[in-house]
């Protein structure tokens, strides 16, 4: 089985497409002290990797034991290669590769090395549409947009402007893909709020 590492975001189905066919998503949920806001809204993440007519396989992790559930729920899915999404942090590669080994199966990572301003454009050309779901303060005025065909440029350059990294490689924001051409349907959702936890500013979403 050949599953990609998914959190609803732009990055991960953008990495999972580049990649080729894959079999299925997996979501998995850890305990952060701050939590993600892919994990806040964990409904809809997994919707709309069940739009794109794939399998979403969830599994949640006990704190300290992460590394090894992982591993035992992958090889228990009987997966053989991992699809995942990074682009230059060196240290989520090398736990990559480890899990890979670990599980003795194959990695891909279609958009390591890429230069993160043309993943970017790449990711909207493309057709991914995207809201912005959580960002640190910094970047509080973007919070809530949708990355599209009409703004994206104009987001970027937001984003590079306020010295934060255009793909929020290191954590500075998060998206939930609505739309894209391997989709089915447009993710569907109200905004219910937002909420301030830590260095973070989080859309809270609903189904309709």
């Amino acid at each position: 089985m050949k599953i990609a590492m998914f959190s609803g975001g732009k990055d991960s189905l953008y990495a999972s497409i580049r990649a080729g066919p894959i079999d299925a998503y997996v979501v998995l949920v850890y305990s952060f002290p701050i939590p993600s806001p892919h994990l806040v809204n964990l409904g809809l993440s997994v919707q709309t990797g069940l739009l794109t007519r794939k399998p979403v396989f969830i599994k949640r992790l006990t704190k300290g034991k992460e590394f090894s559930e992982t591993v035992e729920f992958l090889r228990f899915l009987g997966v053989n290669t991992i699809v995942a999404g990074d682009v230059y942090i060196e240290e989520h590669l090398k736990y990559m590769e480890k899990l890979a080994n670990e599980v003795g199966a194959s990695l891909k990572e279609p958009l390591w090395g890429m230069d993160p301003l043309e993943v970017f454009y790449r990711e909207v050309e493309y057709g991914i549409e995207s809201r912005i779901i959580g960002v640190i303060h910094s970047l509080k005025d973007i919070l809530g947009k949708v990355i599209n065909q009409d703004n994206y440029e104009e987001i970027a350059r937001y984003i590079i402007e306020k010295k934060a990294d255009v793909l929020g490689e290191k954590g500075e924001y998060h998206t939930l893909v609505e739309y894209s051409p391997v989709h089915c349907d447009r993710l569907r959702y109200r905004i219910i709020g937002k909420k301030s936890i830590s260095k973070n500013i989080i859309l809270e979403l609903g189904s309709i």
